[in-house]
């Protein structure tokens, strides 16, 4: 009975936001075949030796071992498609008079979706540029060199190193997008957050933003969250669970 009254207090807020603002996390993606990081059972943390090779200094160092194991666990992330929470989010946005997605994520799924006012906080693994020359090439492409046994692969142009756009251990995140996510969230009446452990700074900062500006703050996760005790409606289930749950009200 709790969790129905939730959804529907829920779906009402929705409805009634004039500028609802999202912050996703990796859990917005599992339905996409893209595992997350931190769960534990399939977390990437867990299940691989992933942070030993997602830090700046090593893969500028050894990047043929980042390539090796991108190959390995990162390809799939290109051909993934959204799912009903990407979509859900794209469809509240559109008949929103102002909303942004603020997301952790690097899979380009929102955009795929139909999402508009997208703030990567960490990239987007996508796009790939050259470290010398700044050239930029879409990550498919960095993927056939790879097949084609070009490890590390090479920028066409200079022959330099080609990198994911993606923030890794040790690069800050990038400050146009971060300022923007905290000016959206102070100006927001909704703030949901989906999908995101809320353990990650400064990402982790921005529904804080949003609370002391006003917004309504609702935390939507399989597992509790730090803010948890500062949201106005938490509810702790698999997303697909919540998400198809709250569409039946507001479709309804």
């Amino acid at each position: 009975m709790q969790m129905d009254n939730s959804i529907s207090k829920l779906a009402k807020l929705i409805k009634s936001a004039e500028k609802p603002v999202f912050l996703t996390g990796a859990g917005v993606s599992t339905d996409s075949g893209i595992p997350d990081f931190r769960s534990p059972d399939k977390g990437l943390w867990r299940a691989t030796s992933a942070q030993e090779f997602l830090f700046i200094d090593d893969f500028k160092r050894e990047p043929e071992k980042f390539y090796d194991f991108a190959l390995k666990y990162f390809k799939d992330l290109l051909k993934a498609e959204p799912n009903t929470c990407h979509y859900f989010i794209a469809e509240i946005q559109k008949n929103a008079e102002e909303s942004f997605v603020i997301t952790q994520n690097i899979d380009n799924l929102h955009q795929k979706a139909g999402s508009d006012n997208v703030i990567e906080l960490h990239g987007n693994f996508a796009r790939s540029y050259c470290i010398n020359c700044m050239h930029e090439i879409n990550t498919t492409k960095v993927f056939n060199m790879l097949e084609k046994g070009m490890n590390p692969p090479e920028c066409p142009l200079c022959k330099g190193l080609l990198k994911p756009d993606i923030t890794f251990f040790g690069e800050s995140l990038p400050e146009d997008a971060l300022e923007k996510a905290v000016s959206v969230s102070e100006n927001a009446d909704l703030f949901i957050v989906l999908g995101s452990s809320l353990v990650v700074n400064p990402a982790a900062l921005v529904p804080g933003y949003a609370k002391k500006g006003g917004a309504k703050v609702i935390i939507l996760n399989r597992d509790e969250t730090p803010y948890d005790s500062i949201a106005d409606i938490v509810i702790h289930d698999k997303l697909s669970n919540i998400i198809n749950n709250i569409k039946e009200v507001y479709d309804g």
